[in-house]
C-alpha cells in the first residue's frame, strides 16, 4: 500500500462511519424522538466507544444539525426534481407540483419531517448552517411567483396598512423583486402548507378528513389563489392590480 492511497481509504472509512452514525440516529428518532437522541446510545448500538463517536460528532447538537440539514436537503431535492419535471408548465401547475412533492416526501419520511417541522428539541437551537438547506423549497416558490409576476401576472393580495412595514421588510429580505403584498401572502401560504402536512402526519385530520389527497390538492389550489397565482383558464394577465 502506498502512502498516496492511505488518505483516500481513510476518507472513505470516515464517510461510511458517518453514514452509519446518522442511520442509527434516525432509527433512534423514529423510536424515541429527537429529544431523547443520545450519542452514547448511538455508539452502543454501533459497537463503538463514546470517545470514538465524538471524533465524528463532538456533541448531540452537532449530530442533530447534520440530521436536520440532511432532511431539508432531501426534501428540497425531491421538490426540485418535481419542479424540474414541469418546468415548461404554467405557474399553478409548478406551484402544485412543489407542494405535492413536499407532502409526498413528508409521508415517506415522517420522523425526519417531525425533526424539522415538529416541536422544538429542548436545549437545541438550529445554527445558521441549516438555513441554505431549509430555504430550498421556499426559493422554488419564489421562482414560481417571480416568473408569474413577469409573465402571466399576479393578482395582488390585500394587505392591511398595519402590516405593510413588515411586508416591505420581508420583501426586501426575501424577494425584493416581488410586491410586498405577494411576499406576505407567500409567507402565510408557506406556513399553511406545512400546517396541512403536519395535521395529516400527526393525526389531527383523523375522523375529520378521510379522502386526503383530493383535499390536499384543493387546499393547495386555494393557497395558489391566495398568493395571487392566476389559473390559466381564468384568462387574467398583467402585473397585478
Amino acid at each position: 500500500m502506498t502512502r498516496s492511497t492511505t488518505p483516500g481509504i481513510r476518507a472513505r472509512a470516515r464517510i461510511e462511519v458517518t453514514a452509519a452514525i446518522k442511520d442509527e440516529a434516525r432509527r433512534q428518532l423514529a423510536a424515541e424522538g429527537a429529544a431523547k437522541l443520545s450519542l452514547r446510545a448511538v455508539a452502543r448500538e454501533l459497537g463503538m466507544v463514546s470517545s470514538a463517536l465524538y471524533r465524528y460528532f463532538p456533541s448531540r447538537d452537532e449530530l442533530l444539525t447534520a440530521l436536520i440539514i440532511d432532511a431539508f436537503d432531501s426534501m428540497g431535492e425531491t421538490a426540485e426534481r418535481a419542479h424540474e419535471a414541469v418546468a415548461d408548465a404554467g405557474p399553478v401547475q409548478r406551484w402544485s407540483a412543489v407542494c405535492e412533492a413536499v407532502r409526498g416526501w413528508a409521508l415517506g419520511h415522517p420522523h425526519e419531517y417531525a425533526l424539522i417541522y415538529g416541536p422544538p428539541v429542548p436545549g437545541y437551537t438550529a445554527p445558521d448552517t441549516t438555513v441554505p438547506a431549509a430555504s430550498r423549497v421556499g426559493l422554488l416558490f419564489i421562482d414560481v411567483l417571480r416568473d408569474a409576476y413577469q409573465g402571466l401576472g399576479l393578482a395582488k393580495p390585500p394587505l392591511p396598512a398595519e402590516l405593510r412595514p413588515e411586508a416591505e421588510r420581508m420583501a426586501a429580505d426575501q424577494a425584493p423583486d416581488l410586491p410586498p403584498e405577494t411576499v406576505a401572502a407567500l409567507v402565510a401560504a408557506w406556513a399553511q402548507l406545512y400546517g396541512l402536512i403536519g395535521f395529516e402526519l400527526f393525526g389531527q385530520f383523523n375522523r375529520v378528513v378521510t379522502d386526503r389527497e383530493p383535499f390536499f390538492r384543493h387546499a393547495v389550489a386555494q393557497l395558489a389563489q391566495g398568493v395571487g397565482l392566476v389559473f390559466p383558464q381564468e384568462g387574467r394577465a398583467g402585473k397585478g392590480s
